[in-house]
């Protein structure tokens, strides 16, 4: 459509997740007519964050250094492990204040569909953790989706025969939420998971 650089952009920025053809293009015009020292400040943080982040040596969070801060802190308890599929599900968790204790970071979810099986996944990293005999409980927080019931079941597997408690995150119903437009599954599960009052 566009010549050279600006057309170069567009096609670069449209390979991002849920960056859309329409997308690239309003923001590469953005782009144009920002101020050169705004333009420069996110160059500057995209070279940063590919020169600087790594992930954490022992839970595989996102981190600047070995280990992330929840890693260094030592407020967080040894004795439970948060196993959650990406980095951005830790802030999710995070964001609600109520976990202490530690994550361990999966890199993604069982998908045999795309290629994806449990040797891709830091699973052996996790069984690893796991045998030190100083968890005494995994919570399994992976996305409530096929891929995340699969890669959910398969680690319920492999870690019941350790004798460490294994959980999964109750899902139901939105506080909010309109019993009419709750699909079957989601309902079934709110069935599945109801407790006194």
């Amino acid at each position: 459509m566009y010549e050279g650089a600006i057309q170069d952009l567009i096609d670069e920025l449209g390979r991002l997740p849920g960056v859309g053809p329409k997308s690239a293009q309003r923001i590469a015009f953005h782009v144009l007519s920002a101020d050169p020292a705004d333009v420069n400040r996110l160059a500057g943080a995209l070279r940063k964050v590919k020169e600087l982040v790594r992930f954490c040596t022992s839970c595989y969070n996102v981190a600047e250094s070995d280990t992330c801060r929840i890693c260094r802190d030592p407020r967080r308890t040894d004795e439970v492990i948060c196993v959650v599929e990406e980095p951005k599900d830790v802030v999710a968790i995070e964001r609600t204040g109520e976990f202490r204790g530690r994550y361990h970071v999966l890199g993604g979810a069982i998908n045999p569909l795309e290629g994806i099986g449990p040797d891709n996944l830091r699973i052996r990293e996790l069984m690893t953790r796991l045998g030190g005999g100083a968890i005494r409980e995994l919570i399994l927080a992976t996305d409530p989706n096929t891929e995340g019931e699969a890669t959910a079941t398969y680690l319920a597997l492999m870690v019941k025969p350790m004798g460490i408690a294994v959980t999964r995150l109750a899902s139901g119903l939105p506080v909010g939420g309109d019993l009419e437009y709750a699909d079957e599954i989601t309902l079934g599960r709110a069935f599945e998971g109801r407790r006194a009052v």
